[in-house]
């Protein structure tokens, strides 16, 4: 059975940024760099590796510095020989969220770009080395194409981080689908339906949209995603996704620092140097 190609992508890229203050204050955690690169365009690639065809970007009014950086600039690519960063054959929009109301609310500003397509959704503050395997949306891709089903992306978790991801539960106890029956954000580890934490990757039906222009706000006061997405499993069939690959949870200080550690590493041109000065150190 074949499906209809995904090509819309959502990187939501509004939020505060408030556990990196002071650097936030003026510059989107996005724009954070992994050694030589942004976190958004590490998340940008692995869409465009995924086969995506246009990219949304929710970002807030007053901070232009995402579109800034994926614009061309003929004088600095012609000294640098950077070159585009986006394929000419993949296009680019950019919707302003005028508050910061959830991540929820930022998927619903793109409602009119997506129209009556499943589409994906990449939080570029999980940063998902998955190249062996190809990349973690790719992967999701593949299991969409296989099965016509949606698929959140998904981690074995700590029961003490409950509290700070979206937690599901498959519908079969015994693990033979990878339905989810339950999704639940950011529970006391006394409530979590199991220890199955959501990471930033989706791939959803449209029909999300019109859930969450009826979700009121929910855990810290915001219109949770993970709200829309629960109200939809009784109708629509939802797997939770686990990937192949390293990821790193770079809205943290600790998961950031060890991001950087890690790509440096591998570097071609840093690599060697940097693992001689990290030897110093021990």
């Amino acid at each position: 059975m074949s499906y209809k190609k995904l090509k819309t992508v959502i990187f939501p890229a509004a939020g505060l940024g408030t556990r990196f203050l002071p650097v936030t204050k003026a510059s989107p955690k996005e724009m954070l760099p992994i050694v030589d690169k942004p976190l958004i365009q590490y998340a940008v690639e692995e869409a465009i590796e995924a086969g995506f065809e246009q990219l949304i970007f929710v970002i807030p009014p007053d901070k232009k510095a995402i579109k800034k950086h994926f614009e061309s600039t003929s004088e600095l690519d012609a000294v640098t020989k950077i070159g585009a960063i986006i394929p000419a054959n993949v296009s680019s929009l950019y919707i302003e969220q005028a508050e910061p109301l959830g991540l929820g609310h930022a998927i619903w500003c793109a409602r009119d770009a997506v129209e009556a397509e499943s589409f994906a959704v990449v939080l570029a503050d999980d940063l998902i080395d998955g190249a062996a395997a190809g990349g973690c949306l790719l992967q999701m891709v593949r299991h969409y194409e296989k099965n016509g089903c949606g698929a959140i992306g998904i981690q074995k978790i700590a029961l003490e981080e409950t509290k700070q991801y979206g937690i599901i539960k498959y519908e079969d106890e015994v693990g033979s689908s990878n339905r989810i029956a339950t999704i639940v954000e950011k529970p006391d580890p006394q409530f979590a339906p199991s220890l199955l934490g959501v990471v930033g990757r989706y791939i959803l039906p449209s029909a999300v949209m019109g859930q969450l222009e009826k979700t009121q706000k929910g855990s810290g006061n915001e219109i949770q995603l993970t709200d829309g997405i629960s109200a939809l499993l009784g109708d629509y069939r939802i797997d939770g996704f686990q990937f192949k690959g390293q990821r790193y949870d770079c809205g943290s200080k600790i998961g950031y620092l060890k991001a950087n550690v890690d790509y440096a590493l591998k570097h071609p041109e840093l690599a060697k140097e940097f693992a001689a000065w990290l030897t110093t150190k021990q």
